[in-house]
Order: structure tokens, then C-alpha cells, then sequence
């Protein structure tokens, strides 16, 4: 299964071409719609050719152990099922993936569920889930001879794709809308030495403006469009398969952006299940702010035979995206694991975030509408409370640590976005307290604090 043989099959048609092949801006010249890696030899090996699940299992076990570089990759440890590449010596890593698979014991216990979990993709190295699809896309640019890389970004893709840039002696160039992207994220970009040029216009202005670059110059374009990209964001689902000794859970539920990830995660868990490693799939549910949620308005107006763009109006910066691209393949995998798509509101965004914050786990404001999206799906009946779930949070906390603060003084919120969760946002943002400078003051100030 290390042979490269991979091909490029379009989601649209399913015209299939070779990696080599592919437009700059990796839309396909029939159809328009995106590709996605496929490894058509996988289906067709028997008996002894097909791949062994229990030593495939025992090896990337063992290589938690090694001490060669690859292994220590969360990504290419799975090595097996990332075939892209002519050589393993061209892969660029700063060792991302590998992320931890909290038990949530507090929220858990609140809403009344036996197994909650969170997958934090915000501890990968530049604290966001977009390393594990740079490092796969961004080895696929220096295997190539690329000197330039590029993407459009609301903050995440950008640190990611600097970093990793750096990481192979290659150039990059970011596009990020004017004054709508957090300055944590943004300081990474410029930190890593990408060139970036903010621009008055969207996320989505920026991405197809970006699509026109890179057909006119030699420039590798990174964002989700570009398949590999998703190739590396499908193995956290190999980890928290392994983590769940290689069981999957019951629900999984996943921030939606511009919904590649949900995608890459589908991807995942459908091959684990193809290649006998899982025996069966999750039902994967998509959860968008209430002012970005063009995934949701698709399903509920026409089950996602088309997409009605739409300005987008979020505080979850990474999130603030009005048309999607990989929306078609989202809305499949939802339709086909028989999992939600729906929206929440500012202040149930504000308020789930608060309470993984009290877990002791931090996420950007993007993360935690799954936490809010998961109270809806149960209210509805959609989970239940004997199931096994796991919410995915992208990013980390200081991502957007204005927002935080923003929360505990008071001020994110207006009268509108809060009405009626006045009692239960004041119980969560009891932090932030100016008293006296005497000890008395102080201890007065710890009185009645429960957790």
C-alpha cells in the first residue's frame, strides 16, 4: 500500500486524472466541482494483497515508540493510507497530529450523556487542525518544485501554511480580508515570513481572487480546494479510532467553514471501514454560526442539490465563510452517515465556549459550536444519551484571545444576542472582578465561587 498510485476523481462527474493533471486551482475543466484523492487498487486487492487490519494496527502502535522522524508525525505515523508522494524523504513536518482525546466530565455530567469527548486539533504545533492537511499538501509542493505557496485565509490556513512553508525553504503568500481576522492568527502569518496582503474583501473575494493568481503565476494554491490538503485532515479520524481501541463513536460532530474538514474526516472514517478496520462509520453532524450557515439553509431548502451564497456575520472569525467549497462534499457525508446540519447563535457560541473552558480546555470560538450544537441535537432527540460522542475543536484558545476577554468583562454580547441567558451567561463570566487592593477585598471576592 506505499506505492503511489493515487488518482484525482471528480466529486461532480467522477472523471478521474493523475495528481500531475490538475488545474492551479484544482477545479475540474468538465464539471467545475472539486477532486479528491483516490486509490482505486485498494478496492481491488484479495486474499493475501489485501491489507492485514490487526498488523497495520500493531504498527502504527509501535511507531509511537520510534524514534525515526516520520513516525512522530500524528499524520504520516498512518503512512499506509497517504500513498501521494513518490518519496517519504520529501515530507515536511513539525510533528502535528497526535492530539489528544479529552474526556469531558463536567459537560457530560450536565447534559446527561455516559461517554462525551473532545478531539483537540488546537494542539497541533501552530494550535489549529489545518497542520494536518499542510503537511500533506505542502510535502505534495516541494516533491513538485514549487518556490511559491499561497492561500486565502481567515486566519487558521495562514499560520499553518507560513509555518510549514518555512519548514521547506519555500515562499508563501497569504490573502486575508481587511480587519476580519483575528490578530493572534494573523501575527503567526508574519511571524513565519509569509507575504500578506489584506485585502478589502471576504474571505470568499480573497479565495477567488487567489484562484486567478495561481493560474497566471507558478504558485501552489493550499487552500481545501487542493485535495491533499484533505488527505492529511482525514487521519485524526484513524486517531480517535485507535484511541477508542478502535472502536468509532456513536456521533461525531465538527465545526462547519468552508466544511473541509468535515469532508476529510468522512473520508477517514469510510476508509477505515472499507479496509475492515472499523465495522461500521459515525454519524458525522455539522454545526455553523447562525450568521454563516449557508450549509443549513441549503439542506433545509433543497437536501444540498445547490448552494445559495450568503454575506456571512459571525464573531467565530475561522468560521465567517458565506460560500463554502467543499459544501457538496459535507452535505454527502452527512446525508450518507445519517447525521444534522444546523446553526447556533452568538450567544450559545459565547456561552458553550465558556463551559470547555471550565473543563479546562481552551478552543477559539469556532470549536465550540459543536458544545452548542450538541445541546440542540439532544433536545431534539437526534443523540442520546447512552451514545458515545465526540466534538472536534479546531482551534486554540489564544487564537482569539480578545474574544475571551471580550466575554468576561461583558462587553461581546449586546442586549439583542443575549436576552434571556442574562443568568446563565453572568454565572460563567464571574472571573473578571475589580476589588480593593487589601486582602480583605480580595477574600471577600472568593466567597460563594463554586466550580
Amino acid at each position: 500500500m506505499n506505492d503511489n498510485l493515487h488518482q484525482l476523481r471528480c466529486f461532480g462527474c467522477g472523471a478521474r486524472i493523475s495528481g500531475a493533471q490538475a488545474q492551479p486551482d484544482f477545479r475540474c475543466v468538465e464539471c467545475g466541482d472539486l477532486f479528491e484523492v483516490d486509490y482505486p487498487g485498494w478496492g481491488q486487492r484479495k486474499g493475501p494483497d489485501r491489507p492485514n487490519p490487526g498488523a497495520l494496527k500493531w504498527l502504527w502502535r509501535e511507531r509511537r515508540c520510534s524514534s525515526e522522524a516520520l513516525d512522530h508525525s500524528g499524520v504520516w505515523r498512518f503512512r499506509e493510507l497517504l500513498p501521494i508522494l513518490d518519496s517519504f524523504g520529501n515530507v515536511v513536518t513539525l510533528r502535528e497530529g497526535n492530539t489528544p482525546l479529552y474526556p469531558l466530565t463536567r459537560a457530560a455530567k450536565a447534559l446527561g450523556i455516559d461517554q462525551l469527548f473532545a478531539k483537540h486539533q488546537g494542539m497541533n504545533p501552530t494550535g489549529s487542525f489545518k497542520d494536518t492537511g499542510m503537511t500533506a499538501a505542502m510535502s505534495v509542493a516541494r516533491e513538485r518544485g514549487f518556490e511559491w505557496v499561497a492561500c486565502a485565509s481567515t486566519g487558521n490556513t495562514s499560520a499553518a501554511m507560513a509555518a510549514y512553508a518555512a519548514r521547506a525553504g519555500l515562499k508563501s503568500l497569504v490573502l486575508i480580508p481587511e480587519g476580519k481576522i483575528a490578530w493572534g492568527k494573523l501575527s503567526q502569518a508574519m511571524d513565519y515570513g509569509a507575504v500578506t496582503c489584506q485585502l478589502k474583501a471576504d474571505f470568499d473575494g480573497c479565495l477567488r481572487l487567489l484562484t486567478q493568481i495561481v493560474k497566471e503565476a507558478p504558485i501552489y494554491l493550499l487552500n481545501s480546494v487542493n485535495p491533499y490538503r484533505l488527505e492529511g485532515q482525514k487521519t485524526p479520524a484513524f486517531e480517535i479510532a485507535e484511541a477508542l481501541d478502535w472502536n468509532v463513536p456513536d456521533h461525531l460532530i465538527v465545526p462547519g467553514g468552508n466544511l473541509g474538514n468535515s469532508s476529510a474526516l468522512g473520508k477517514g472514517f469510510r476508509e477505515l471501514h472499507e479496509l475492515g478496520l472499523t465495522a461500521r462509520m459515525p454519524r458525522i453532524s455539522v454545526i455553523q454560526a447562525a450568521g454563516a450557515n449557508p450549509l443549513v439553509r441549503s439542506l433545509a431548502a433543497n437536501h444540498g442539490a445547490s448552494l445559495e451564497p450568503m454575506q456571512a456575520h459571525t464573531r467565530a472569525t475561522a468560521i465567517r465563510i458565506g460560500n463554502p467549497a467543499s459544501w457538496r462534499k459535507a452535505a454527502r457525508v452527512i446525508q450518507d452517515t445519517g447525521g444534522w446540519c444546523l446553526d447556533v447563535t452568538e450567544a450559545e457560541i459565547a456561552i458553550a465556549k465558556a463551559e470547555l473552558g471550565s473543563e479546562g480546555l481552551g478552543c477559539e470560538p469556532a470549536s465550540a459550536v459543536t458544545l452548542a450544537g450538541l445541546k440542540k441535537l439532544l433536545a431534539r432527540g437526534a443523540v442520546s444519551p447512552a451514545e458515545t460522542v465526540v466534538l472536534v475543536l479546531t482551534g486554540h484558545t489564544l487564537k482569539d484571545a480578545d474574544y475571551t476577554i471580550d466575554f468576561h468583562r461583558g462587553t461581546l454580547l449586546n442586549a439583542d444576542e443575549s436576552a434571556g441567558l442574562e443568568t446563565e451567561i453572568d454565572g460563567l463570566r464571574r472571573n473578571a472582578v475589580a476589588t480593593d487592593a487589601t486582602p480583605a477585598a480580595v477574600l471577600a471576592a472568593l466567597k460563594g465561587r463554586t466550580r
